[in-house]
């Protein structure tokens, strides 16, 4: 997959999350407003790809969603695919593991969540809290979490030979971003429901969260299967890198609608 966003993370790069300004607006197209109705195009242009893909139903896109807790992860599916035809769309959010994950490898679930050809998969948290919540949280020795990344890589690069384009993208928020976040939930009794006590037992380890994002990230991304660090405090700018984002990769796979039946020009309905 061919470097034509200023998010891309290049294989085998350094990353530094905290060098990387969560409030920018690289290549945005304007203001806000602006914005905003660029990302209005590329929606309507991201349905279309959507639609041809299903149709032709040979090739895949998964769309793997990870960010700190409120980083925008259920706002950027609501509001990005809020276009497309929602038969060729499938979104899985992976909760704790249950018993019978837990007595498989850790990929097990996350395999057979993948797309089938035609769809778009998109994963809300994904095979990656196995090297996140897991490192942070101590779950398993690190002897055990450390050969995942090498394990996610060829994963994903089967993933790839298969027909599926895979497109990682971190939503990379503020620590003073996602306080507001949460106070915006604690204030509307709308969005309670939304917040949990146990959020703050993470927000209080941010530090060691974003280490193991940075070493995830740099140790995953790849040509085939590249992670883009989007600057996500301003959603309207989300919005649209994302939206940009999909459909350069839609673009480059170039989906195409069937052949039609041979002799439907000559039916008439009567």
């Amino acid at each position: 997959m061919a470097d034509r966003s200023p998010w891309q993370v290049a294989p085998d790069a350094s990353l530094h999350l905290a060098s990387i300004p969560t409030d920018g607006t690289p290549d945005a197209p304007g203001d806000k407003d602006e914005t905003n109705a660029a990302t209005a195009e590329l929606l309507v242009r991201l349905a279309e790809l959507q639609d041809r893909l299903w149709a032709e139903g040979s090739r895949s896109l998964l769309v793997v969603l990870q960010a700190m807790d409120a980083g925008g992860k259920d706002g950027t599916v609501k509001h990005v695919f809020s276009g497309v035809n929602p038969s060729g769309v499938r979104v899985t959010s992976f909760k704790v593991p249950s018993e019978e994950e837990r007595g498989h490898d850790f990929l097990w679930r996350v395999h057979k969540a993948t797309p089938v050809h035609g769809e778009v998969g998109i994963f809300n948290r994904s095979h990656y809290e196995d090297v996140l919540i897991v490192r942070v949280n101590d779950l398993v020795p690190e002897k055990v979490w450390r050969p995942r990344y090498e394990q996610i890589r060829h994963f994903e690069e089967q993933l790839c030979a298969g027909g599926t384009t895979v497109v990682k993208l971190f939503l990379h928020i503020s620590k003073a971003e996602q306080a507001e976040r949460f106070q915006a939930r604690l204030d509307d009794p709308a969005k309670n429901w939304k917040f949990s006590k146990a959020d703050l037992d993470v927000r209080a380890r941010w530090d060691d969260y974003q280490s193991a994002y940075a070493e995830a990230i740099e140790r995953t991304s790849t040509a085939e299967a590249p992670w883009f660090v989007i600057p996500a405090d301003r959603k309207w700018y989300r919005n649209w890198a994302v939206s940009r984002i999909l459909v350069d990769a839609l673009e480059r796979m170039d989906p195409h609608y069937p052949d039609p039946e041979p002799g439907l020009d000559q039916i008439t309905i009567t």
